[in-house]
């Protein structure tokens, strides 16, 4: 009930101007409550990537069963944008302000892991650092949703994610794309 408030909130008045009252208010929740799970509500704003890494971790199991190598390699991805698709507005009112720096860094937290997670037998190959490699693939995710969400493009989440997929395998080429060395 909480995120779902903070959430509410965040589209009609800004994630900076919102307090915590007007939260327990919203969510018509007790003060005592709300502390007991939370520490402010930037904690609140961080535990709603909790739900978010779920989601990706599903999306990665699903595309585990399914018998296309393109589409079990970086199998967040598509999820992500649909993600980010469906609460565009959310994000878009997080753009710019004290919100945006905790998004963006709870979202390259998230990613960062789950990249780690595809990418175990991509090896450092002497001239890219496979910790590089990640920043790369993770910073090239977060350029392409911001994009998305701030240019409004009249694609959807899939075409997106083509984009996406195309930029990285220009940029790293066939090692990640196909787990060549």
């Amino acid at each position: 009930m909480l995120h779902e408030a903070l959430l509410r909130l965040i589209v009609r008045k800004g994630y900076d101007a919102l307090t915590v009252q007007e939260i327990l208010e919203e969510a018509d929740i007790g003060r005592a409550t709300f502390y007991a799970h939370y520490r402010s509500k930037e904690d609140l704003l961080r535990g709603g990537f909790e739900r978010l890494r779920t989601e990706l971790k599903a999306a990665r199991r699903a595309a585990a069963r399914k018998g296309n190598e393109r589409d079990r390699q970086l199998s967040f991805s598509l999820a992500m944008f649909e993600h980010g698709c469906a609460y565009r507005d959310i994000y878009r009112a997080m753009l710019g302000g004290q919100s945006s720096i905790i998004a963006i860094n709870e979202i390259r937290r998230v990613l960062s892991e789950l990249v780690r997670d595809e990418l175990p037998a991509l090896q450092d190959d002497g001239a890219v650092p496979r910790e590089l490699m990640l920043q790369f693939v993770v910073g090239t995710f977060l350029t392409t949703l911001t994009w998305c969400l701030e240019k409004r493009p009249k694609m959807t989440p899939s075409e997106i994610n083509s984009v996406f997929r195309h930029l990285i395998s220009r940029g790293i080429g066939r090692t990640i794309m196909t787990g060549a060395r």
